[in-house]
């Protein structure tokens, strides 16, 4: 056990706070008027983790805060020793997420990055549909309807995130050249797509509180750029937020768009090898 003092795991603490609140202030601030931001709320309303959970700190397993910490004891995972208050063990009914979530993630390590889908799962999103019905119907089209259409049907669709998939309209899923689904989610996730990167921070809140905050919060700013780049390349016109476009509809769009594809895919690696290395470790010790 490595025992923190207090002033070290509070500092700790504070700097979390401070860190992720750039993002969860602002989404509160924007709830509480009634506004809506189509790039960043995103985080918010689709991953079950609330804000006041993403600030919330935890040091993961192994560490012993010392001093007046009986603030976590109001957290069922922490227990008090006579050196401080730690985690317990990982609770029985925890077990079976952990274990599947080990599997998908080595399953995803395992394969190399596939970069050649273009970011089409959103112009898949709203394929033939009414300008009624487009998913962030505040958001005018670059390319227009028709031309929205065009886009889908002169390229080839290959998204292989069930996630995304799920939500192609019913005329765009028939064009897709693989056929996801929640059983083949093992199967099919790849570390070139930006959505199984993105849900890195899925993950790491579901290993909550025992993987280190610090951890959720990196899987979390990576999850917040990924979302970006995702608008970015979507057909919307985000100018009005001061989003540049990147045209996939061009080959220098597709080819900028692989490389921050690629980019963010180095950039998950180690995350990802680090929520391994956390579930095999929970997983041992429960055994």
């Amino acid at each position: 056990m490595r025992v923190l003092a207090e002033d070290e795991w509070r500092a700790r603490q504070r700097e979390h706070a401070a860190r992720v609140r750039r993002w969860t202030g602002p989404y509160q601030e924007r709830r509480s008027r009634g506004e809506k931001h189509p790039v960043h709320d995103f985080l918010f309303q689709y991953y079950p983790h609330r804000p006041a959970h993403l600030e919330r700190w935890s040091p993961g397993p192994g560490v012993v805060l010392a001093g007046t910490a009986s603030e976590f004891l109001a957290r069922p995972e922490f227990r008090e020793t006579a050196d401080g208050v730690v985690l317990g063990e990982l609770p029985a009914k925890r077990v079976p997420t952990v274990r599947a979530l080990l599997v998908l993630l080595e399953a995803t390590a395992s394969r190399p990055p596939r970069l050649n889908c273009f970011g089409l799962h959103e112009w898949a999103m709203v394929y033939r549909q009414a300008p009624g019905q487009v998913r962030h119907n505040q958001l005018p089209l670059r390319l227009g309807t028709a031309g929205t259409d065009t886009v889908v049907e002169s390229l080839e669709l290959r998204c292989g995130h069930y996630d995304a998939f799920r939500f192609f309209t019913p005329p765009a899923r028939p064009r897709n050249a693989l056929e996801p689904s929640r059983e083949r989610q093992v199967e099919l996730e790849q570390p070139g797509c930006l959505h199984a990167n993105m849900d890195l921070y899925r993950a790491a809140f579901k290993l909550d509180p025992f993987v280190p905050s610090e951890l959720v919060a990196d899987c979390f700013e990576l999850a917040v750029e990924i979302r970006e780049l995702d608008m970015r390349a979507s057909p919307y016109d985000l100018s009005g937020l001061g989003y540049s476009p990147v045209r996939i509809e061009t080959a220098r769009g597709r080819a900028e768009y692989a490389r921050a594809q690629a980019a963010f895919a180095a950039r998950a690696e180690p995350l990802r090898a680090r929520l391994i290395e956390h579930c095999r470790t929970l997983l041992a010790q429960g055994q």
